[in-house]
């Protein structure tokens, strides 16, 4: 098996495995956001409400960005999308808000927990993506190389 196409391949693993953690998680946060964590959030002051209720946004969102780059990374792989356009902005992984940490420290452990994992799962996929936009510069750079040396001869 050809190197690229082992790399294809793992690559492939590694996207269909953070799309799975991706979805439990988002699973897990819509699941203590609308359920248990309506209790937790019963024992706060007015202002933790406001910084629990921000919070749950965030992970929403972080996740979704997650999600939404994952899929997008599916249908480059599949074919649906130009390769070498992945450096587009609507490609890329959106921009999350971070998250307070002197805010977590009042929220539920269980709030916490969903926060810091998304937050994490966040930074794991913005290094692939980051690397994957790196990829495509050098490889854009090496392109042009090999055109303006067919242009020379």
């Amino acid at each position: 098996m050809p190197i690229h196409d082992s790399h294809q391949k793992l690559q492939s693993r590694v996207i269909d495995a953070l799309y799975i953690e991706a979805m439990l998680l988002a699973d897990e946060a819509r699941s203590y956001f609308d359920n248990f964590g309506q209790l937790d959030r019963g024992h706060l002051t007015p202002l933790q409400r406001v910084s629990f209720s921000c919070e749950s946004l965030k992970v929403t969102t972080r996740l979704m960005h997650v999600i939404a780059w994952l899929l997008s990374q599916r249908a480059i792989a599949a074919g649906e999308f130009d390769q070498h356009g992945t450096l587009s902005p609507t490609l890329r992984l959106g921009q999350a808000a971070p998250s307070d940490k002197a805010v977590l420290e009042a929220l539920p452990t269980d709030a916490r927990a969903l926060i810091e994992a998304s937050a994490e799962l966040y930074l794991r996929v913005k290094r692939l993506d980051v690397k994957a936009g790196a990829d495509e510069r050098a490889e854009n750079s090496v392109q042009i190389w090999q055109k303006k040396i067919e242009r020379a001869f």
